[in-house]
């Protein structure tokens, strides 16, 4: 029943996606544009390095013999291949101040960009309570700026974290994966294995993280009061919360996949809308756990079996249903 509500849900809030559409662009564009300001004297100069240009150049050449059946020049350029790759090599290992202060900056403007968009969530899910408790139609600039202090800390706390776990979840399968299945004839079972922990360990780092943004959008609860809703199982089907993840994880990969088939055109409305129905199956979770009422469209109330009363510290604090 969650994945069902979910999607009503959803697609009752389907609005915010275009909001969401917006505000990542213009934090995506604005990201693109200082990278290219921060990196690009750094990588203008390997760019226009004569090790890489010969390696270019060597590269065209033994694809193009092999192309017109030149087999008897494939050994030469194959050499020459080798040396242009040794010298732009022995380049790179001479600029390894510089290429571990390009990757430096890099990970300073994904970390700042990633929490702009975490600010952007942290939104989305104000407006989606707003929505199921009280059929609001909260204004996403509005909603932002009112919400700006809690959504910072939040996103100062979860987007290190997040992202600290993403990469050496990643670094640690690439390695195990890729060095010990090596070989042409494991390349595709490394890539399947590769893309089957990821997917996992994405959706167990959701299913422990799942409650964070209700606890404090619905529940009104501080910081730590929240990490420690979110990490505690007690009472919690853990196991449902994971598979459903999974398969929502599983369509969102397979619709921005499609997408290539319009060229990349669909992703502006597919991107966005994942991030909205994941927020969603958060908030359904939540409100089903917790027994409180919530709307899936103007016309349907979800009611609990066993709705919990709330205490007059929630009533006077603003956690009324509103229905």
């Amino acid at each position: 029943m969650k994945f069902k509500h979910t999607f009503h849900v959803f697609v009752d809030n389907f609005s915010i996606a275009y909001k969401q559409l917006l505000y990542r662009l213009i934090i995506g564009i604005a990201a693109i544009g200082i990278s290219i300001g921060c990196l690009y004297p750094f990588v203008s100069d390997f760019i226009n390095s004569e090790a890489l240009n010969t390696l270019i150049e060597s590269v065209k050449h033994f694809v193009s013999d092999l192309l017109n059946g030149q087999t008897g020049t494939l050994a030469e350029t194959s050499a020459a291949i080798k040396s242009a790759y040794g010298k732009f090599i022995e380049l790179l290992s001479t600029r390894k101040g510089e290429i571990a202060l390009m990757a430096l900056l890099l990970f300073v403007v994904i970390l700042v960009e990633k929490w702009f968009t975490g600010i952007g969530n942290y939104t989305t899910a104000v407006l989606i309570n707003d929505k199921m408790a009280l059929r609001a139609d909260s204004h996403f600039l509005r909603t932002l700026v009112s919400h700006l202090k809690e959504a910072a800390v939040y996103n100062l706390i979860y987007v290190p974290l997040s992202l600290v776990y993403d990469v050496a979840v990643c670094a640690l399968l690439f390695t195990v994966l890729f060095f010990m299945l090596s070989g042409i004839k494991y390349f595709l079972v490394s890539v399947f294995l590769f893309t089957l922990l990821m997917i996992l360990a994405i959706a167990l780092k959701m299913t422990f993280t799942c409650d964070w943004l209700p606890a404090l959008v619905r529940g009104k609860t501080g910081q730590k009061k929240a990490i420690a809703y979110t990490f505690s199982r007690k009472g919690k089907n853990t196991l449902n919360i994971f598979s459903n993840f999974l398969v929502l994880i599983l369509i969102i990969l397979a619709v921005n996949s499609a997408s290539v088939l319009t060229f990349g055109v669909a992703a502006l409305l597919t991107i966005p809308s994942s991030y909205v129905i994941l927020i969603c199956f958060e908030f359904v979770n939540y409100y089903d756990r917790e027994e409180i009422r919530y709307f899936v469209d103007k016309n349907t109330i979800i009611k609990p079996e066993k709705e919990r009363a709330l205490s007059r510290e929630e009533f006077f604090r603003g956690n009324g249903d509103g229905v």
